[in-house]
């Protein structure tokens, strides 16, 4: 991996001389000038990627759940719609820890490998150990990138904000987007009962999801959706405030009925819709509006 590094502040160095890349950035601005870069993109860019604890729960509904997502409910921020309104109570732990992951130009990203049957030569050219549980996870998330769409979805595992950015257009249709993600205004909050203050619906069921992965460097895992998207003010007990995005499945018929969340919330596929709060590394895009409806007013 230090040959990687080494190798990437090459690279760096070559594009600043040559002009042959932008930075992920000054793409996004050039792209979308109306559009502010999230938060899940500016810790990207500026430090390196934080992967939530929660990713792996709530990227995929296909997938069962363990154990201790069962015990531990709150890890898993799913609820269910009707009690997403203010002055709801909900039990959650919002919680980052950080990776050494690093985003990569384009131009470098496309240069390597993103293939399972390439394992071994991606393990090489970033001085990995194919013994080590590095390459085991790596070989786990190009898997899942491999995994056929379901119907009616468009999947795309982005190696660059820039790819993320372009994927994202295509699939709305627009270059007028909103890019929303979860943010905390504490780097590490206990598990706490946290009071909803305010609800505001997009507009439109037409949404791109991008869950970040913890590979080698920063890749985003991204899919179309069709579900109802909601901003959300909540204050927790300490005095720690969240601006949460919710995401609703209306229609859960095709889900797998051993995933966690309708363990936790008690039901069955296909008989109510099925609401999740983002992690605070995904990211929410949407086709942009004038304005987005309130349910209710600040409580």
């Amino acid at each position: 991996m230090a040959l990687f590094l080494a190798f990437l502040s090459i690279f760096a160095l070559a594009v600043g001389a040559c002009h042959a890349a932008l930075p992920a950035d000054v793409y996004w601005n050039s792209v979308l000038p109306n559009t502010p870069i999230p938060s899940a993109i500016r810790h990207v860019i500026r430090s390196g990627v934080f992967v939530d604890d929660m990713d792996s729960v709530c990227a995929f509904f296909r997938y069962a759940a363990t154990q201790s997502q069962i015990q531990d409910p709150s890890v898993t921020v799913f609820f269910l719609e009707k009690d997403l309104h203010p002055g709801a109570n909900m039990t959650f732990h919002f919680t980052r820890t950080t990776t050494g992951a690093t985003l990569l130009p384009r131009e470098l990203a496309d240069s390597i490998p993103f293939s399972s049957a390439k394992l071994p030569e991606i393990l090489s050219r970033l001085s990995i150990a194919p013994d080590s549980v590095q390459a085991e996870t790596m070989k786990k998330i190009l898997l899942e990138c491999e995994e056929p769409a379901i119907d009616g979805e468009i999947r795309y595992c982005a190696t660059s904000v820039e790819s993320m950015v372009d994927f994202s257009t295509s699939s709305l249709g627009t270059r007028n987007v909103e890019a929303l993600s979860t943010t905390v205004d504490r780097k590490a909050p206990p598990k706490q009962v946290y009071t909803i203050s305010k609800v505001q619906k997009l507009p439109t069921s037409k949404l791109v999801v991008c869950h970040s992965e913890n590979y080698a460097y920063a890749v985003f895992h991204c899919h179309t959706a069709c579900a109802e998207a909601y901003k959300v003010s909540m204050v927790g007990k300490d005095g720690t405030k969240v601006e949460a995005v919710a995401a609703c499945h209306t229609d859960t018929a095709g889900f797998n009925p051993e995933h966690v969340a309708f363990k936790v919330l008690n039901v069955k596929p296909g008989t109510v819709p099925i609401c999740q709060f983002q992690p605070q590394n995904d990211i929410i895009w949407s086709p942009n509006t004038l304005s987005i409806s309130p349910l209710e007013m600040v409580v």
